[in-house]
């Protein structure tokens, strides 16, 4: 595996979720991009990632991070117990980075081939520690662009270039500064809403760029997968702002779940209306509101107990 030949301006650490093919394919996008400075590509994985290491051996400039058999609080066969696998990645291989600038990315979402080139700018151009990007959804069925729906319709393009309270750790890029400033943070596992409200709460800006833009991908085939891990995915959620908001917040938040899908559906709704969306969002507003229902309830689940 060969190595970079000067020490590494971007160090880019991948989570794998899916690997197989859809890691490949985010390994031909980011391998392939237009005049890279030096940079450095980690992808750390654990031994319930078959495969992951024959992929990267394929690009002889990726690095894989083997972390061996990684004990998870609830089981990996579960969605709480992978989402916990995919924080424990990103820490094995944020130990690892050496470069000036500091990349999380998804293999479930290649970037565009300018994507590195302008996350350097972008980071030379600003004072900002957090810069995010665009996730823009890829060509998919209605049940998986339902799934994009729900978690990213905040970073559909078109938007403006501007300070924001939310980026997501699918398309992101720092300041070495700001992972050195909260290690002790994401010491075990990295939490993008703890580490990024952490830093908002220090000063710090977040800044989201319509520039810096990725595909995503997601390969669901029924319902009855993506449920689960929905419910999952929101408890942990649920657990970190029982952790971080005022009991009163809290107690004001459990109180008003009820509202949180009908407001989320609304707004969605919205949204995609202005992108010119509207009628493809009415035919998937059944598959939406089921996702909406899943992690609300396993929200406020986490919220109540404080358990991921």
């Amino acid at each position: 595996m060969s190595a970079p030949a000067t020490k590494p301006l971007l160090s880019v650490v991948v989570t794998v979720v899916d690997g197989g093919d859809v890691l490949r394919r985010f390994l031909r996008a980011l391998t392939s991009q237009e005049d890279p400075p030096a940079m450095e590509i980690l992808v750390p994985f654990d031994s319930s990632k078959a495969g992951v290491a024959q992929v990267c051996a394929e690009f002889p400039t990726v690095t894989p991070v083997p972390m061996g058999e990684v004990p998870t609080f609830r089981p990996i066969t579960t969605a709480a117990g992978q989402h916990e696998m995919f924080d424990r990645q990103r820490v094995a291989g944020l130990n690892r980075a050496i470069g000036e600038l500091i990349a999380i990315l998804e293999d479930r979402a290649p970037p565009r081939p300018n994507w590195v080139r302008t996350a350097v700018r972008l980071h030379r151009q600003h004072p900002y520690g957090v810069i995010g990007g665009a996730i823009e959804p890829a060509r998919q069925r209605l049940l998986n662009w339902s799934f994009y729906v729900c978690d990213f319709t905040r970073y559909g393009l078109p938007f403006a270039s501007e300070p924001r309270t939310w980026i997501s750790d699918i398309n992101v890029c720092y300041k070495r500064a700001m992972m050195d400033s909260t290690r002790d943070i994401w010491r075990e596992r990295f939490n993008e809403a703890k580490v990024h409200w952490t830093l908002a709460e220090r000063g710090e800006t977040l800044f989201l760029s319509n520039e810096l833009i990725v595909d995503y991908h997601t390969p669901y085939q029924s319902l009855g997968e993506v449920l689960p891990e929905r419910f999952g995915w929101g408890r942990l959620y649920g657990s970190v702002l029982a952790t971080t908001v005022s009991p009163l917040r809290r107690l004001i938040l459990i109180a008003l779940a009820p509202l949180i899908p009908v407001r989320l559906l609304l707004r969605h709704g919205l949204a995609h209306a202005k992108r010119g969306n509207l009628a493809k969002y009415l035919k998937a507003s059944p598959i939406i509101a089921a996702y909406l229902l899943f992690w609300t309830a396993g929200e406020t689940w986490g919220n109540i107990t404080g358990k991921p």
